[in-house]
Formats: structure tokens, sequence, C-alpha cells
């Protein structure tokens, strides 16, 4: 068998466990279930030795990527190696076994953390205060678009609408829309910016807020923010900072000190944390001063010498996760910024910077990128060329497999045709960006000779091309036959 399942390698009577079960009142806990979540028959799992199951884990994983295999060049998410580390700290007994029910004496040391957290956090965006409580980015975003409709109705106003730039992440319009408002798209100009001429049209005294990505999704700097700002705030509105692209500002912007009053902040992408596969995730929240009091609850506060969670706070929106947040999350962000200081965190911004503006160089003539700019932290380069050969973006990222790197993002954003969106970070060696610019310059090369080569890519990986269309829509689940259903 070349590539068994579990059920394939079990063995009846083989098994991993070393202890006996707890003795528990069988009958307590089946009473407090539901008849109808009950099943009819017992699950049927495979039995197999621990050795098996190790070794069969292990295989997996050498089938995979992951960020300490090869470069995992996956634009707008920041896929960055993270130090060990940081990883050692947050899964110490204390931290990981930290329970949030905890009274406040008893955990003084876990309120500090958030406390300082939420300074260092304040320090590095120039917001007024932050919330560390949302999971994830959306859900910062998601929880942002909630305060600032609260903002509106104490003021009683009745806002319906927010702009987002037709590049934004899709995340952008589902928040608004869950709040109840409606998105509306600004369009792009040649420059791959906001097109201010569009976007006064745009804004007027519906407009709640202008989502905007700085640096956007395209990787490039509005050059017009302070046109934009005066735009938005002239019809009363907010300027929220999809805080995904931080990576590029570190030590050097401070989004509350050009004009945006509420933003969320990737930490989990930023600073220390492992992204991708749908998690682990923090999106905390930073605000200017007006949009503090419907900061979500409790809040950790010092008083004195003491720390506690503040719950006397009649406007606020409410609580949108546990009061602890991520915990996990936000320690490794906090030991992050710790470790490497405000010097450290400028080099981060820096090389990131750097790492991008080299790749992009070494590629353009293979894959020339979208808008002939300056980046930032990632690029967005097109494939477009190649269409008249039958080539898509996304056969260019099947075919990088065989050369042991993960595939960029592709086909976003949208406005651009057959998109490669590369996020190289700071943390990849000048060696390693050689390589993977040489493996994208050897695809544009194939392409021209032989394109059967790319079109039916990849070659050298355990499963070959597979439709991922049909993939995602009708997984195949090898179950046994035999196996109970119900």
């Amino acid at each position: 068998m070349q590539n068994p399942v579990l059920f394939e390698l079990a063995r009846e009577g083989r098994g991993s466990r070393h202890l006996p079960d707890l003795v528990t009142s069988e009958e307590k806990i089946l009473a407090s279930i539901p008849p109808s979540s009950l099943r009819k028959s017992p699950l049927r799992l495979p039995e197999i030795a621990e050795l098996d199951l190790a070794r069969h884990l292990e295989r997996l994983t050498d089938r995979n990527h992951y960020i300490e295999k090869d470069l995992y060049p996956l634009g707008s998410c920041t896929m960055k190696y993270n130090p060990k580390l940081h990883e050692k700290l947050a899964s110490h007994p204390l931290i990981s076994g930290l329970h949030p029910g905890l009274p406040d004496e008893e955990v003084q040391g876990a309120i500090q953390l958030l406390v300082e957290l939420e300074e260092c956090l304040q320090a590095i965006t120039g917001m007024d205060d932050v919330t560390l409580q949302p999971a994830a980015g959306a859900h910062g975003e998601f929880t942002s678009m909630r305060m600032i409709e609260a903002y509106y109705r104490d003021r009683g106003e009745s806002r319906t609408k927010v702009i987002t730039p037709d590049s934004a992440h899709g995340t952008n319009p589902a928040s608004i829309m869950r709040v109840g408002w409606t998105p509306v798209e600004a369009p792009h100009n040649e420059r791959g910016e906001v097109d201010l001429e569009a976007l006064g049209k745009l804004v007027d005294g519906s407009t709640a807020a202008l989502m905007l990505t700085l640096p956007n999704t395209l990787g490039l700097f509005e050059t017009q923010l302070p046109k934009i700002v005066e735009i938005v705030h002239s019809a009363g509105a907010q300027m929220y900072l999809d805080g995904a692209n931080l990576n590029a500002l570190l030590g050097f912007v401070r989004p509350g000190d050009v004009g945006f009053d509420v933003m969320h902040i990737n930490v989990h992408k930023t600073f220390s944390t492992p992204h991708g596969g749908g998690g682990p995730g923090a999106g905390p929240v930073g605000v200017k001063k007006h949009l503090t009091p419907y900061l979500p609850s409790p809040r950790p506060v010092k008083s004195g010498d003491v720390y506690h969670w503040d719950r006397d706070l009649p406007d606020s929106i409410g609580p949108v996760h546990s009061h602890f947040g991520n915990f996990g999350i936000l320690l490794r962000a906090f030991a992050y910024i710790r470790h490497h200081g405000s010097d450290g965190l400028r080099e981060v911004q820096r090389h990131a910077i750097l790492n991008a503006n080299y790749l992009m160089k070494r590629i353009a003539d293979s894959f020339p990128p979208a808008f002939d700019r300056t980046p930032m932290h990632e690029f967005v380069s097109s494939a477009a060329r190649y269409r008249d050969r039958g080539i898509r973006a996304g056969d260019i990222g099947k075919r990088l497999l065989d050369f042991g790197f993960y595939a960029p993002t592709i086909a976003f954003p949208l406005i651009v045709k057959e998109a490669l969106m590369i996020e190289p970070t700071e943390t990849e060696s000048p060696e390693t960006l050689d390589r993977f610019a040489d493996a994208m310059n050897q695809i544009a090369a194939e392409i021209e000779s032989d394109p059967e080569m790319v079109k039916t890519a990849p070659h050298n990986t355990p499963v070959k091309r597979v439709n991922d269309s049909l993939a995602s829509r009708k997984p195949i689940l090898r179950w046994p036959d035999d196996a109970p259903t119900d």
C-alpha cells in the first residue's frame, strides 16, 4: 500500500492505551446527553499500535509543506518562521494549564502580561486603547464594526454603508454584512491605489467607515493617504485599518498617527505564532479615545499594585470571546515583541521589504509585477502572458511543488489577471530567495519549451494533480464498508 490510511494499517486487538479507563458513572453521563445525539451502535475506530501510528503521522508530515521544510511564500498571510523559544514558553504547564475562571488574585501574572501587551501594541500602533479579546483578524474586523455601530447609535446617527477597496480581503465585506451594513466597493487607479475621485463620490453622510489595508493588498503604499483620510473624516466617518500587513509598518508608521480611528492587529502573523491551516490566531483591536468606551468587556487593568478585570463598562459592546482571549497566542506575541524591542522590530520591517523587492526583481523578466512600483513587504506578479499557451497561475503553483516550494497565493487579488501574490517574509535568507527565483525562472523557460510539463504538474509529489474544485466539493472519505453509520 503506497498511501495507506489508518484503517488499512489497523489490526484487531492492537491498541495504544497504556492506562486503565477512569471509573465514571456511565449512566450519569448518558443521562446528560439528549437521546437524539446518542449513537445507535459503537463508533468503529482503527485499532493500531502506538509505533505504527507515530510512523504513519511522520510519513504524512514529510509529505506536507511547512515553514521548517522550505519557503512558504503565501502572499497576504505572512507565513514566516517563528522562534521555538516562544513555543516553549507557551507550552509551559503554568501557561497551558491556566483556567480563565480563576480568581484575579491567583492570576496576577497573566493579567499583568495582558496589560503590558496592550501597552506594547498601543506604542507600536499609536492607538489610545486596545482589546485583546478577538480570536482572529476577521473577528477583529467584526468587533471593530460593532464598536463603530455603537458609536453612531449613541450619537443618534443611522449609517448604512462601509466602503472597501476592490482589492480588499474577502473578510472585509463579510464583516460589514454581519453587522447589517452594506459594503460598497471603491475602484483602484492606474497606480494600484484607491481612486480618489471615485472615493469622493462614494463617501457621504450614510458612510460609517472606510476599511483600508495599508500597505494595500497589492503590497503598495497608499501615497494619497492624507487625502483619503480627509475625504472620510469630512463626512464624519471612521478610518479603519485592516492590519493584515502590519509587518510592513513596524517601527516606521503608527496608524494612529496618520488618521486611523480603529484597526485590528493580526498578532498571529506579525508577532510569533504559527499561521495557516485555519488557526490558531488572535486579532486585537486598537482604537482612538472616542471609541474606547465601546471596547469589549471585561478589560484587564492595573489599580495600584494589583491587576484585575474591570467589568464596570456600561457602554461596552460586551464580551466577544473569553476575557483572556487566545492566551497562548497573546503570550507568544508578547515574547516576540519583548525579544526584539523597538530596534529589532524595525529590522523585521526592513528585511521584509528588502526581501520582497529583491525577489520581485529576480523574477520580473519571467513574471512581471502587476504594477511597476516599489512594493512593500509583498508583491503581486502576473502570469497572464502565458495564457495563450494554456498556462494559468494555478499551474505555476503546482509546478513549484516539484521544487519543494509551497505555492504563492494565486488568482488574488482578483483585479490582477493570473495573479501570483508573493510574500517572502523577513526570515528567509538570500540563498533561499535565489533558489525560489531560480525555480520560478525555470518554470517560465519550461512554459516556452515544454508547456505540458507545467500543465500536468506536480510530478514529484505522492499525490499528483487533483481537481481542486471537485476535491473541495466532494472530498474522498475512505471509511471501511462495514463501519456503522448510525
